[in-house]
């Protein structure tokens, strides 16, 4: 197999281009994002306040011609504010769905680990299954969905750690942080005739983005690679400084990412250097150290390198 430069590239490289306009200085971050997406998975952005997550969303609803909508997470938000409600109906006699801001294409929950475990609860269903139980009915997500959800810092004021189950359904999480002087430079400038956003372009429907979600899914996948996505996987629940390691979502995590990075580096096809990429990004907000490992200063991302490191990688033919 030839490496080659196919429609995906080409189609990545306009979206970004795209968003760019509006978030200044932050390639990698936006590439993680749109990989994410062309996965189907959902993202955790874990960021300080005011460093430009919602703009980044509103920018790829434009690119994108994704439905938006955005909740701020306070601790009054209701999980029928999320998934909808029931309310009487006159003309038939029996209850109407109300639809709650779930039902969207790109939905931001802003600060969610400042909303009650009840309400960030409501969010499960919709993120695993596409689709949220209200009174003991089904309704069905649009697609395509995407959740991007934004937390604050633990310790900051009014913050509580997500339960392992939520972080459990982000694909990856990302961190923004601080522009380069240089960039907000930028930014700045590029506010001089009003906010950059207005003047995005829309460079794919929502069909376009399903069928080119369906390309990055049909990426070739060895036998091989895929028992190496597994052989590391394996290695964080056996690994001395990890008290619980990856779950089998973690898994296809790193095995969809895979076929997402390969597809936006101009192949069909996955090879191990991708999913070395992707294996930290997936997998690091999923582990649990021990105490031992927390009280020395350990991360997840050292423990994952280091298991980068000694699991061998296969040799492709």
């Amino acid at each position: 197999m030839q490496t080659r430069e196919n429609e995906v590239t080409i189609v990545v490289q306009q979206i970004l281009d795209q968003v760019r306009r509006a978030v200044v200085g932050k390639d990698a971050t936006l590439l993680w994002v749109l990989a994410a997406i062309l996965a189907r998975g959902h993202i955790l952005l874990e960021d300080i306040p005011g460093v430009g997550k919602t703009t980044m969303a509103l920018a790829f609803s434009k690119a994108l011609d994704l439905k938006y909508s955005r909740v701020q997470f306070t601790p009054d938000v209701l999980p029928s504010d999320i998934t909808g409600y029931s309310v009487p109906d006159a003309q038939t006699g029996g209850l109407r769905y109300q639809p709650g801001a779930v039902i969207t294409n790109l939905f931001l929950a802003d600060e969610l680990n400042r909303a009650t475990s009840r309400t960030q609860s409501a969010l499960l269903e919709a993120m695993e299954e596409g689709q949220v139980t209200v009174d003991g009915a089904s309704h069905v997500l649009p697609q395509p969905f995407i959740v991007i959800a934004t937390q604050n810092p633990v310790g900051a004021a009014g913050t509580q750690l997500l339960p392992d189950s939520q972080m459990d359904r982000f694909l990856i999480r990302l961190s923004l942080g601080y522009p380069d002087p240089k960039d907000e430079v930028t930014m700045v400038l590029n506010r001089q005739e009003g906010n950059p956003l207005q003047s995005l372009r829309t460079v794919l429907s929502r069909d376009q983005l399903c069928a080119l979600q369906d390309t990055v899914e049909r990426t070739f996948i060895s036998d091989s690679v895929v028992s190496y996505i597994v052989r590391l996987v394996g290695a964080t629940r056996e690994d001395s400084e990890i008290q619980r390691g990856a779950s089998p979502r973690a898994t296809l995590a790193v095995a969809s990412m895979s076929k997402a990075i390969a597809q936006l580096r101009g192949r069909d096809y996955v090879v191990p250097a991708d999913v070395r990429e992707v294996f930290v990004q997936c997998v690091a907000h999923r582990l649990i150290l021990t105490p031992r490992a927390q009280t020395q200063g350990v991360t997840g991302q050292q423990v994952l390198q280091r298991i980068l490191e000694t699991v061998p990688a296969p040799r492709l033919r």
